[in-house]
């Protein structure tokens, strides 16, 4: 893909991408899920973790590597190679209910598996939302220097990645619900924060906050939707990924509507016209000329 030599490979080579992250994505959840099943303990939120840290090392390596070509990458090419020869857990009997006859299974409980799955849409709305555009929020609306609008992203994720950690002990003790309803809490005063921030470095703490309390969101709500299915590991991996397309949902709609909302025709949109920071993005946009985020 970024060694395309034309636009219509570029393109070819992002919709393979995206059909090859729809499997590992859904996979990579139906491994997690069976291994907490087997564990009888939770593990997802330090497992989602592990995601938290490989895009914590890619934008990483994206930094350090910004002057070098892109075909470059290609060479990560090795990456998937290296996990297709990997041990992964087989798909073994792990409960006597698997023994059962499919036609005495009984129906997967889809209404308060889609309940769930409204979670995870919402949490993949703040989440696109957050590392697509928290960035363009910065530079557009707070005037955040250039060097440092990449802090709307970096510390939210690193909050999340702390918070996934210690998430399974914290499930363990408090219990998945209590952990949830303070994560949602605080999650909603950190969007508070960031909409309302009168200056950038207040809208990084805004992030930071969202990212600390969102993070066991979606780990909590794979672990709940392989619950509610019950039965046996084909099944509940059926289930898993079907809920997974709530994670795209959400991602598709946190990037398009804040996209949308973020025009700044007539006025800038991603948040009050009337504030200081859309003021000062104004008197930019008669500096610099017309600007549209993208």
């Amino acid at each position: 893909m970024l060694a395309a030599p034309a636009w219509a490979a570029y393109l070819l080579g992002v919709g393979v991408y995206g059909i090859a992250l729809g499997v590992v994505d859904a996979s990579t959840n139906m491994q997690a899920v069976a291994i907490e099943r087997q564990y009888g303990r939770p593990i997802l939120p330090s497992f989602h973790g592990g995601w938290t840290l490989g895009g914590l090392l890619g934008a990483g390596l994206t930094l350090a590597t910004a002057d070098l070509d892109l075909s470059w990458s290609a060479l990560l090419a090795v990456v998937p190679v290296a996990m297709a020869a990997a041990a992964f857990l087989p798909r073994a009997e792990s409960h006597a209910f698997d023994q059962a006859a499919p036609a005495d299974l009984p129906g997967v409980p889809w209404r308060p598996i889609l309940l769930v799955g409204l979670g995870m849409v919402v949490f993949y709305m703040v989440d696109t939302a957050a590392q697509t555009w928290g960035a363009v929020y910065l530079d557009e609306v707070l005037d955040a220097p250039s060097r440092w609008v990449a802090l709307a992203t970096l510390p939210y994720l690193a909050a999340s990645l702390v918070l996934r950690l210690a998430g399974d002990s914290l499930v363990q003790r408090y219990g998945a619900v209590p952990v949830l309803r303070i994560g949602a809490v605080v999650a909603s005063a950190g969007l508070v924060v960031v909409t309302t921030a009168p200056t950038w470095p207040v809208a990084v703490l805004g992030f930071t906050i969202v990212g600390t309390g969102i993070s066991v969101v979606a780990p909590l709500s794979f672990s709940a939707a392989a619950r509610i299915a019950g039965g046996s590991v084909e099944r509940v991996d059926a289930v898993i990924a079907r809920f997974n397309q709530f994670n795209y949902v959400g991602g598709l709609l946190g990037a398009v509507l804040t996209g949308v909302v973020g025009q700044d025709e007539p006025a800038p949109g991603l948040r009050d016209p009337g504030g200081p920071g859309a003021r000062a993005a104004a008197a930019r946009t008669v500096v610099r000329g017309p600007r549209r985020l993208r």
